[in-house]
């Protein structure tokens, strides 16, 4: 969310001249917004809100613990939930006033553990082994987490605090590191060749600091002065063995203009006075930062989403980041969020139109603001495919717009959770990158019928088995997925099969499968719903026997239930798209 304190920066600097030519004609959704959708016209309530659901179920919400909210005022930002990290057991759960950790061994029944009243702003988090990350940005924040005495330009800390948490009952700073426009967001990035130190790209998007306050910070809105604070990100370098010693060590220059040697490469006057939709920008598009970075390190690419742009960054040294592609869109306000497809061939870039704070999802908004941007990769290109906006309309008292994905791990499929604050969560399908379709969802009613109090989704992310959701105004969820004719259960529990040590959604690793029935018999699923003449279909029912025979025997009568599964492959027609089963099928025989 773009939130400097109670009041949404607005920007003024421009937005970069490499526009997409994308026309609205070419805007792609297989869903459209229906007056019938169940999410329209849900009571409104902070705790008792009416909800419409669709493969998607409550498990458990848990309201925000003492010192996380204002009773008189629900929707204030200095209590608002942020963003969500996850390590073994555990959630950390971000927030304007510190964070929470919470147990989610059992997801249908999660427990807060701590509580670390810690102001500052954003509160968005990451987790590596025995450190957690903090971004800080606001002026209020002092370097030992105290608000009294306020904090003066030597006691005020803007940038990203590190705690060790080998005690999760009793987390402790072990460092605090000072930046220049703070911490807006920030990302962690490991380096497949150096296990001994981890980095952190430092998104700050606030007002430079007074070089009295912090030394060498520079103000100046001239790109050709010496070392502008705008224009660039900070690289932290955190050595795991000695966290305190965390340091700022480059200062990447991803905006430059190669040729002219500028800065601010990336930047120009915006094509048009007002957003698309005849309104004021709000915020106006620009590129002096990046808002979010997402870092694949397997395949050494990053996704800048950087409020006029979205740049797609080499990152094989991770220390030193460059630019491999920009690209705009004339109908983005700010470049927010981006989320790379598990094959890393396809990225998703958010828009936050309206900051988070506005509602962006009436009937008079456009599918193609506020929504996702899909691209794929092509050549080391960006190359755009295709826009997903939730389907739905909402009231001016519901905040909407899009917030980052989280891959929820179906063999064979791409299929994302997002948050749209209370435009809820939307499951969405987005294997062919041209179409992506919403599959589910889970949404309440708003906060208060008669007015914009803010709240809804910050964040919610898969991780190991369900989905967890950050609330901004209400607190904590946990959301189990259930099945439809778009999702079935053995994808769910196929899904469920894909654990992971951690997850920082800023940070993905490649999701993997193990052997097992619950893959094999998702493609069989996904196969039932393509074209199938009456041969086909006919085959696919005698390998679903083979299947079940195999599994029965799988015990029991190992060397047999492996032959029903070779001969279950051998039964499969030679088309390319009985590939997958194919090969699952023979993998479990191996297994």
């Amino acid at each position: 969310m773009a939130v400097q304190g109670s009041v949404r920066r607005l920007f003024t600097v421009a937005i970069t001249a490499t526009l997409l030519a994308v026309s609205l004609a070419s805007v792609a959704s297989a869903d459209l917004p229906t007056p019938d959708d169940p999410r329209v016209g849900l009571g409104a309530g902070l705790e008792d809100a009416e909800v419409a659901a669709k493969g998607m179920e409550l498990q458990r919400h848990l309201p925000k613990p003492a010192g996380f909210s204002d009773p008189a005022n629900p929707g204030s930002i200095a209590f608002a939930n942020s963003d969500l990290a996850f390590q073994g057991d555990h959630a950390f759960v971000g927030n304007f006033n510190g964070f929470n950790i919470y147990d989610v061994s059992d997801p249908a029944a999660p427990q807060l553990t701590t509580s670390v009243v810690c102001p500052g702003g954003q509160g968005d988090l990451s987790v590596y082994g025995n450190l957690l990350f903090m971004s800080v940005e606001e002026n209020r924040a002092k370097t030992d987490c105290t608000l009294t005495p306020p904090a003066t330009a030597e006691t005020r800390f803007r940038g990203v605090r590190i705690f060790d948490i080998s005690d999760l009952s009793r987390p402790v700073q072990v460092a605090a590191v000072q930046t220049c426009r703070g911490s807006h967001t920030h990302t962690l990035v490991t380096d497949p060749d150096d296990g001994s130190k981890v980095y952190i790209y430092v998104q700050g998007t606030a007002g430079v600091r007074a070089p009295t306050e912090l030394t060498g910070c520079n103000a100046t809105a001239d790109p050709t002065q010496p070392n502008p604070s705008r224009w660039r990100i900070e690289v932290i370098e955190v050595p795991l063995g000695a966290p305190h010693a965390a340091q700022v060590v480059n200062e990447p220059r991803l905006f430059l203009d190669e040729q002219t040697g500028r800065i601010d490469g990336l930047q120009n006057a915006p094509q048009t006075p007002l957003h698309p939709s005849g309104i004021p920008w709000g915020p106006t598009p620009t590129t002096d930062s990046c808002h979010d970075i997402t870092v694949y390190p397997e395949i050494e690419l990053a996704a800048g989403a950087c409020e006029g742009n979205g740049l797609l960054i080499d990152i094989s040294d991770p220390a030193n980041p460059t630019r491999l592609d920009a690209v705009a869109d004339p109908l983005y306000a700010y470049w927010h969020g981006a989320t790379f497809s598990n094959d890393g061939k396809t990225v998703m870039f958010t828009d936050e139109w309206g900051g988070g704070v506005s509602a962006r999802c009436r009937a008079a908004d456009d599918l193609s603001w506020g929504g996702n941007a899909i691209y794929d990769i092509v050549d080391g290109k960006l190359v755009f495919r295709s826009y997903y906006k939730v389907p739905m309309v909402q009231t001016d008292q519901e905040n909407c717009v899009s917030h980052i994905p989280s891959l929820v791990p179906v063999p064979g499929r791409d299929i994302f959770v997002q948050a749209w604050y209370q435009g809820g969560a939307s499951l969405v399908d987005f294997t062919d990158s041209a179409h992506p379709v919403e599959i589910g969802y889970f949404d309440r009613g708003p906060v208060d019928a008669s007015r914009l109090v803010l709240s809804g989704f910050w964040s919610t992310y898969w991780y190991n088995g369900a989905v967890f959701g950050s609330e901004i105004g209400r607190g904590f969820d946990s959301l189990r997925l259930t099945p439809t004719t778009q999702l079935s259960a053995n994808e769910i529990a196929a899904a469920r099969e894909a654990v992971v040590d951690r997850l920082n959604v800023q940070h993905q690793d490649r999701l993997t499968w193990q052997p097992s029935f619950a893959v094999v018999r998702s493609y069989a699923d996904q196969l039932q719903r393509t074209p199938l003449n009456s041969d086909e279909q006919a085959r696919l029912d005698a390998v679903g026997k083979q299947i079940d025979l195999a599994e029965r025997q799988w015990d029991a009568q190992p060397d047999a239930a492996r032959a029903h599964l070779r001969a279950a492959a051998a039964a499969l027609p030679k088309a390319a798209k009985y590939d997958a089963l194919r090969g699952a099928l023979l993998d479990l025989a191996e297994s």
